[in-house]
């Protein structure tokens, strides 16, 4: 799995905005030059935990745009099926982010499971150069923590030494 100083792979990818055809897009990494990004991969449509996550970041998607950081969900699965998991699950009809289909950009990330073959929890942090400044990965069952993400993109961006739990405005360590 890429980590942390790695940069992020040039992609291409399908992605779903909406619950038509019309919703159907196409993102590069010149989609979001100059921004901070923060991909969050889930193993696969239709399925129990995934929903939670990705109606979690929707809903704190303001809080990242505030940090000047563009939020992208995804999977292995194609847009078509992103379109119909929308569709079908009443939660996920009004999100305010774009589920990509990413199946390259997974297998060059390294992270897709082994075993499964889909995406494991992965979540990376990517600076406005297109370095990653952050790399998490949870097991297949387990959801994360979004407002610890957010904690982490504020420490990231204070260029600062953040102690253990700290969090935005608080005292960092001075040296």
């Amino acid at each position: 799995m890429l980590t942390v100083g790695d940069k992020f792979p040039q992609f291409r990818v399908k992605a779903c905005n909406g619950l038509t055809n019309d919703d159907l897009t196409e993102y590069t990494n010149e989609s979001f030059d100059g921004q901070w990004k923060l991909f969050f991969f889930y193993p696969k449509d239709f399925t129990f935990v995934c929903p939670t996550e990705i109606v979690e970041f929707s809903k704190h998607a303001e809080e990242f745009a505030d940090r000047d950081t563009v939020v992208l969900g995804g999977s292995a699965d194609n847009e078509f099926c992103h379109l119909a998991w929308r569709n079908d699950h009443e939660d996920l009809r009004t999100l305010s982010i774009p589920l990509i289909a990413a199946p390259v950009l997974a297998r060059e990330l390294g992270i897709l499971d082994p075993t499964e073959g889909v995406c494991l929890r992965a979540t990376f942090i990517v600076d406005p150069h297109g370095v990653i400044q952050y790399a998490a990965a949870n097991n297949l069952s387990v959801g994360r923590n979004v407002k610890e993400v957010l904690r982490v993109l504020d420490a990231i961006q204070s260029d600062e030494l953040c102690p253990c739990n700290w969090q935005k405005g608080e005292a960092t360590i001075k040296v």
